[in-house]
């Protein structure tokens, strides 16, 4: 498979479904991220949580510091000069079974399914990758809930344009459904 091919998402509705979940803190990403490093390979900060001891105990302590506007404890790990996690070794994360939770909560799709891009030169292999994904819109609902993200992220734009991309894509998906057109039911009427 070229670096420019098509890369399937999922279908979308299942991928929303399942993503709205991570965002309750009520579970983790899977996503297909094959031999793609592009998040780790991007200058991102990672916040590591006081109660993920496992993950602390495999991060020199040397790499972290305080997360600024959190309670003590929780720490940020920061990237190598090239804008690399210091975890990833020879191309793979080196504690992958002990990532952070941020690392195991991240998606990249969101930015698919919001059509936002992330700004900046270091975040272009997150763009380039994002480009790519394609979800799968069997069905009428996949691609009115699709639209209905979108139309928000755009609305979300206007209005907060302080707002991070990431915080857009983020809340679009949870706001989404106020933007699904809704067929009235018979019986309501």
């Amino acid at each position: 498979m070229s670096e420019s091919s098509p890369v399937d998402a999922g279908r979308f509705s299942a991928w929303l479904d399942a993503i709205q979940e991570v965002i309750r803190d009520e579970g983790t990403s899977d996503v297909p991220c094959g031999s793609c490093t592009a998040c780790c390979t991007s200058s991102q900060f990672i916040h590591i949580a006081p109660d993920e001891e496992e993950t602390l105990a495999r991060v020199p302590r040397a790499l972290l510091f305080p997360a600024p506007r959190l309670p003590a404890g929780h720490v940020l790990m920061g990237y190598d000069r090239h804008g690399h996690c210091p975890m990833l070794v020879d191309g793979a994360c080196s504690i992958y079974e002990h990532r952070p939770r941020t690392c195991r909560t991240y998606d990249c799709r969101v930015f698919a399914a919001s059509g936002l891009a992330l700004e900046g030169p270091e975040k272009s292999a997150i763009n380039e990758r994002v480009s790519r994904w394609r979800f799968q819109l069997p069905e009428e609902s996949d691609r009115a809930r699709l639209e209905a993200v979108r139309t928000a992220a755009a609305l979300l734009g206007d209005l907060e344009p302080e707002r991070s991309v990431t915080d857009r894509s983020l809340a679009a998906i949870g706001i989404h459904d106020r933007f699904l057109s809704r067929t009235p039911d018979p019986d309501e009427a």
